[in-house]
């Protein structure tokens, strides 16, 4: 590779990163304000913001940094993504949900539930394929899984409706969004992998973790 491309590339996959997780901030915010069901983590975060009286996003970057106190028995390796993921997504909801009225009539409720779950698989794409490591929920799953050889899919699976039904008694929203969030986030997120993929450079960073928790996202 030429000295111009490697500059060059890390450019666009920190341009992807942060993008990508200011996208993901904002996508979950549409979800939060069509009010028909948010993705499972997020039915976590509203409960427990209606308890505390926190900003969503706040709890969002509370409860992201405490999982990834969880990596250490692990032995998971963050990232720039990793910690970018905690400061950043919580933030950007909390800035999208300040200008973004919530939906009323079902037509607005049902464009942002729709809007939100495309645009959080776009966002999933983006920061997945810049290569700076997992989030630390992936990384919490891809971790369980290595440590306890079960399944991703089955790891992934245990700690969702752990989380779904703890949010849910807590009084987060589940509804129809939650449901074609867990059946279409897979395949969109795996479509804009595709379309986001930054060609892998020889002699990659040793800054920086480039694990992709794939496995853990895209389980279909």
């Amino acid at each position: 590779m030429s000295r111009r491309s490697g500059p060059r590339q890390l450019t666009r996959r920190l341009t992807q990163l942060y993008g990508g997780l200011v996208l993901y901030g904002a996508s979950s915010a549409l979800l939060v304000a069509s009010g028909l069901g948010l993705e499972p983590w997020n039915v976590l975060h509203q409960g427990l913001a209606e308890r505390t009286g926190l900003s969503m996003g706040l709890v969002l970057t509370v409860v992201g940094a405490a999982v990834l106190l969880l990596w250490i028995p692990l032995r998971q390796r963050p990232g720039l993504g990793t910690v970018s993921n905690v400061l950043v997504i919580g933030a950007a909801m909390d800035a999208t949900l300040a200008v973004v009225p919530d939906a009323h009539g079902w037509t607005a409720r049902i464009t942002m539930m729709v809007a939100g779950i495309v645009l959080n698989g776009a966002a999933t794409g983006l920061y997945i394929a810049a290569r700076f490591g997992p989030g630390p929920r992936d990384g919490l799953m891809t971790g369980l899984n290595r440590r306890t050889s079960l399944s991703v899919r089955l790891v992934r699976t245990a700690v969702e409706i752990t989380v779904v039904a703890t949010g849910f008694a807590l009084g987060g929203t589940v509804g129809v969004g939650t449901l074609l969030y867990a059946v279409t986030i897979g395949p969109l997120a795996q479509v804009f992998l595709r379309l986001f993929a930054v060609p892998s450079a020889s002699g990659g960073s040793t800054v920086v973790a480039a694990a992709q928790p794939r496995r853990a996202i895209l389980r279909r």
